[in-house]
């Protein structure tokens, strides 16, 4: 028997500063609003996936996180769907060399996520990302790929990419023009930093596809957040990226964080993906920001209780120790910082005094400390598949 063809690639998590909540297509996942992201570094949050393709296999298959799960979820079936056509395309344009029943072979797919899945961590983005990309590889399918991973998922569209990105929401009603464009690269603003808050590892009560639904059926509010609010902070967020302006940039996401969660209150029955421990953190970062009299943290929050933290990276040390003060951690748990180290600070009496919350021990359960960073890449190594060289997944999973 013939070795597969086998890939492993990476892709990367994205955060939302201009959120994309409610789809006007359902099945092609086109969306109502514009969005705008910025792509986090595969070094702390990734997923791996590899792909097999053989003539030996008898169906296409799927493990995630060492389970095996169905294969014919239709959001999974159409990115298969698409990169086998752009496939017997390209097989077709191609020179007699290239095997030209390849696109027609079965797949095993194996992919791992670094971190909660559907915690609100953008786990599905990074998941159809990496999917999309490697199918692409293995197939040889190049060029425009950001249409097909936003049909497994909205925002993976965005992890197609690495820095800042924007979702095109597009008009045509056959989605070819919603796509995914990169803003800005992720060397463009070194000393931007992201701290992911943990809150919570639990899975979200109310998952983003139905959430979506329900308020673009009931939520006024999010009718004109789509027309008349998001264009505009579009434009000015654009700029904000691109002249490196963290004052605008900060202000602008956590507003757009703070109207998304609005809608999310005026859908009906009302949707809470905030807790009492999101609530602390956005009076601690408005009370940090208070007492310097200038805007040094800015706050997001997806479908869940996490927050995302962007801030300068000269200001990480002190933040971490607040974050440490205000929600002391569990003393016997394993590190509290994870990722990129921070170096250890006092906090004065002062800031404490000016913050003067109430202590929620254990509220954050552990913070993640990263930065911007670039889109999915190829593995050269093969001890890195996850799947052997028969196409199964390796008994380590």
């Amino acid at each position: 028997m013939e070795e597969p063809n086998t890939v492993t690639c990476t892709a990367p998590v994205n955060i939302a500063v201009i959120k994309y909540w409610g789809k006007r297509n359902e099945e092609l996942i086109l969306p109502i609003n514009s969005s705008l992201s910025v792509t986090l570094h595969q070094d702390q949050l990734k997923t791996t996936t590899t792909v097999a393709t053989s003539r030996s296999f008898q169906e296409d298959r799927i493990w995630l996180n060492g389970k095996e799960e169905d294969v014919t979820h239709p959001r999974l079936q159409s990115c298969l769907r698409e990169i086998r056509r752009l496939a017997r395309k390209r097989t077709k344009d191609a020179d007699a060399a290239s095997d030209p029943m390849r696109s027609s072979y079965k797949v095993h797919i194996c992919s791992v996520n670094d971190f909660p899945t559907a915690a609100g961590l953008a786990s599905s983005a990074a998941g159809f990302a990496c999917l999309v990309y490697t199918l692409a590889q293995v197939l040889g399918v190049e060029g425009e790929l950001s249409e097909i991973a936003r049909q497994g998922s909205g925002s993976a569209c965005r992890s197609m990419y690495g820095g800042f990105v924007q979702w095109i929401m597009g008009e045509e009603v056959n989605g070819k023009d919603s796509l995914a464009q990169q803003v800005a690269p992720e060397t463009h603003w070194p000393e931007l930093r992201v701290l992911v808050l943990v809150a919570s590892a639990e899975r979200k009560p109310v998952g983003s596809t139905s959430g979506m639904q329900t308020s673009v059926q009931t939520s006024l509010l999010l009718k004109q957040r789509a027309e008349a609010v998001v264009p505009g902070r579009m434009v000015e967020m654009i700029e904000a990226v691109q002249r490196r302006d963290f004052a605008a940039f900060a202000e602008l996401t956590m507003k757009d964080s703070n109207q998304f969660h609005a809608t999310c209150l005026d859908t009906y029955p009302p949707i809470f993906y905030l807790n009492s421990v999101s609530q602390q953190v956005i009076n601690l970062v408005h009370r940090y920001n208070g007492h310097y009299k200038e805007t040094r943290l800015a706050y997001t929050f997806d479908a869940g209780p996490n927050a995302v933290i962007y801030t300068l990276q000269q200001h990480v040390p002190e933040f971490v120790q607040a974050v440490q003060h205000f929600f002391p951690p569990e003393t016997n748990g394993g590190e509290f910082v994870r990722g990129l180290p921070i170096e250890q600070v006092a906090l004065s009496g002062e800031l404490k005094q000016a913050i003067g919350l109430e202590p929620l021990p254990k509220g954050i359960s552990y913070v993640i400390s990263t930065k911007v960073g670039p889109g999915p890449c190829v593995l050269e190594d093969p001890t890195q598949h996850l799947l052997g060289s028969d196409g199964w997944p390796k008994e380590t999973l």
